[in-house]
């Protein structure tokens, strides 16, 4: 106890000495040191939690009633049946939200910047809430949060054809608003999370969708709340316009870091993966291990395949055995789960990265989970440890706010005072973060306001009247300023879509062409298909295996993924690549043939166009009925959703379905029913449906049919 009141003592001077930050960190080593040696809070430790202002850490049963007050006043409403206290700093933000103003707040990822959102939600009582993130993982994530607090008394929509209703939150990440700028009038509250991608030197494919997003809703919205980590300085511009910046260095957790990196010859990838199997041997609790590439994620797999033993936990081999019935028996990913290994790379099927995350939060689940940077922007989990096997992001090197970013992702408050990580390779030299958003030639189709005429160069506003000029000829000046409120056209490529109109004009032929779209044999696919990929072509992989995957996607509901391989072998389509051309189909083919046929209805010069809409609408559902690809964001797989087809529980194909009315159906029947009502559910594929179950809804009991998680 001695040195428990010694460290008391040294944490008490750093404060009198105005040293903040390091007495946090001091008094948070101190409450690790505290749980892991059972040792009760005193009231002096509760006192210096005060001070330091992490007040949810105060223990009230062992504080003087003065520090008990501060932990009472600083409790609030976050939509659960019980108020939770906030830290000092998190209080600040939401005052400033409840006082109506615009801000762009930079905490850290430990920080707990959604429990300002839900409690804003739980007070204010908006109308209206728009939430944009940058990916469709963290759009479930933020649904399934937000759903077990708010859906008694809001919709909460993440599909892009909801109806709406008297009050709504819509989480989606930006390539998805654009269908829902003309539906919604006004926004009560409008959140862009990791705001810093909407800067091409973050994110150069996502920031001209995120930047139109902002300028569109932004119009609508009485109030902005912008969130990012690591940001230092934010540039004024006209996104940002009347936004309060905040930079609140405030963290809950201590990052304790070994830099292995200077006893390692990374040029000896042996030695390294030594380094690797004795960390993990070492630690405890969970990893996540940084690997940066595709290429060097297969190889810490085949390290981890290699040298780890066969997992004895039935939840893990209950998984790998799914995996093998579900997707391949000879997939890498398929071994690695059975080494209680996951991994997280952007290009899987979205319920298997979920499914994963999932294990990787069980005790008896999955211990590590090798990932790209999908990891710091796809989910918002953490682990006790984080390792940097690689200081590469794809081709270039991490910077240092992806660094940040990455060992951010160690530590939780209330479960790991002290986040460990392990640099296996040498990080970036620190730096200052400045954002600055500014308006790319990518975006220059939305610029029409003489307010953000005054952001571009010459040579922008010169291509700006160009485009504008143009296509109003093409298609009439009431025609295209009305296609553009309505938000109809999925790219905001002022030449994409220029190119396109004038092909369609020039080209009677690729014109009428596109009729053969509409046909739903695919044999006649195959000459437009080549087409419209010279139209736009961006790492899509080779036209023939392209082409030649596009027309077997139709049997994607009728044939399961292993049969659908056997017949991909002639094109040397393997298991990952048909993770990579679904959602290429998914998203980018039926974006641009969505713009495609847009503008060539729209053409003035009188010519009857075939309609492709249902072809477009199939393949932005990877040729699965439409609620099937919105149930598997969900976290429920397509072929858990055929057993509910077989069994004659949902009917996928009948007319009229949506997403809304088949969950109201589940949540009717409930677990247990649905359950009993489906035939062949293995061990597994109950898991899974308990897992989909709790995202769906609000009181849920499961057990009544002895299911057990352990």
């Amino acid at each position: 106890m001695t040195d428990v009141f010694e460290k008391c003592h040294e944490i008490n001077s750093l404060l009198n000495d105005d040293r903040d930050s390091e007495s946090r960190d001091a008094l948070i080593k101190l409450l690790d040191y505290c749980k892991r040696e059972n040792v009760e809070y005193t009231p002096l430790i509760n006192h210096l939690i005060r001070q330091t202002g992490l007040y949810p850490y105060m223990d009230p049963s062992s504080a003087s009633w003065q520090d008990r007050y501060v932990y009472e006043v600083f409790k609030t409403d976050i939509g659960t049946e019980k108020d939770v206290t906030l830290h000092r700093e998190q209080s600040l933000l939401l005052r400033k939200l409840l006082l109506r103003k615009n801000i762009a707040v930079s905490a850290p990822t430990s920080f707990g910047k959604s429990f300002v959102i839900d409690s804003f939600i739980a007070i204010s009582k908006p109308k209206n809430v728009v939430i944009i993130v940058p990916t469709i993982a963290l759009t479930d994530e933020t649904r399934r949060r937000l759903y077990k607090k708010f859906s008694n008394n809001y919709k909460i929509i993440t599909t892009s054809d909801a109806s709406l209703s008297d009050r709504n939150i819509f989480i989606f990440p930006q390539e998805r608003a654009i269908s829902y700028v003309s539906k919604i009038d006004v926004i009560d509250l409008l959140v862009i999370d990791e705001f810093y991608k909407a800067s091409s030197t973050f994110d150069k494919v996502r920031s001209p969708s995120l930047l139109r997003t902002i300028l569109q809703f932004g119009d609508k919205a009485k109030q902005r709340y912008f969130l990012a980590p690591n940001i230092t300085e934010l540039k004024t511009s006209v996104f940002t316009s009347g936004m309060e910046f905040l930079c609140l260095d405030f963290n809950t957790v201590f990052l304790e870091k070994h830099e292995l990196y200077k006893e390692i010859d990374n040029k000896d990838e042996k030695e390294k993966g030594k380094v690797l199997l004795k960390v993990l041997n070492q630690t405890q609790g969970k990893s996540l291990i940084y690997a940066g590439t595709f290429s060097n994620i297969k190889k810490v797999s085949d390290i981890l395949i290699t040298e780890h033993s066969q997992s004895d936990s039935p939840l893990v081999i209950g998984f790998q055995n799914w995996l093998v019935k579900n997707y391949s028996t000879n997939w890498y990913l398929t071994s690695l789960i059975g080494k209680e290994c996951g991994v997280h790379n952007g290009q899987l099927h979205r319920s298997l990265s979920q499914i994963q995350i999932k294990l990787f939060e069980e005790s008896n689940g999955l211990k590590n989970i090798v990932s790209t940077s999908s990891i710091i922007e796809g989910v918002n989990t953490s682990a006790e440890n984080v390792i940097l096997w690689s200081n590469k992001n794809g081709k270039p090197k991490i910077d240092s706010f992806t660094y940040k970013n990455i060992i951010g992702r160690s530590g939780r408050m209330f479960k790991h005072f002290i986040g460990k990580i392990y640099i296996l390779d040498k990080p970036p030299e620190n730096e200052s973060t400045q954002l600055e958003l500014t308006v790319p030639n990518d975006l220059l189709s939305d610029i029409d306001s003489s307010e953000l005429l005054k952001e571009l160069t010459s040579e922008q506003v010169a291509k700006v009247q160009y485009y504008n000029m143009r296509m109003s000829t093409l298609l009439g000046q009431e025609k295209f300023e009305l296609l553009k409120l309505e938000g109809r056209f999925f790219s905001s490529d002022a030449g994409l879509l220029l190119s396109i109109a004038e092909k369609l004009l020039k080209d009677p032929q690729f014109r009428k062409s596109l009729g053969s779209l509409a046909i739903p044999d695919p044999k006649y696919w195959k000459t437009i298909l080549f087409e419209v990929l010279k139209v736009q072509h961006r790492g899509w992989g080779k036209y023939g295996s392209f082409v030649g995957f596009v027309q077997l996607l139709p049997e994607n509901w009728v044939l399961t993924i292993p049969q659908q391989l056997i017949a991909l072998r002639s094109l040397n389509i393997k298991i990952d690549d048909f993770f990579a051309l679904e959602r290429t189909v998914s998203f980018q083919l039926a974006s641009l043939l969505s713009d495609i046929n847009t503008i060539q209805i729209n053409l003035l010069d009188g010519v009857k166009s075939p309609d492709i809409s249902s072809f477009i609408t199939k393949a932005s559902h990877a040729f699965l009925p439409t609620v099937v690809h919105q149930l598997e964001e969900y976290g429920l797989p397509r072929m858990i959703s055929r057993k509910l087809q077989q069994s004659n529980v949902i009917d996928f194909m009948e007319d009229n379905i949506n997403l809304h009315g088949v969950v109201d159906k589940l949540n009717n029947l409930g677990f247990g029913q649905v359950c009993s009502l489906t035939k062949d559910l293995d061990f597994f594929d109950e898991y899974i449906l308990r897992f989909f179950f709790d995202g769906i809804s609000t009181d849920i009991k499961v057990n009544q049919r002895g299911f057990k998680l352990d």
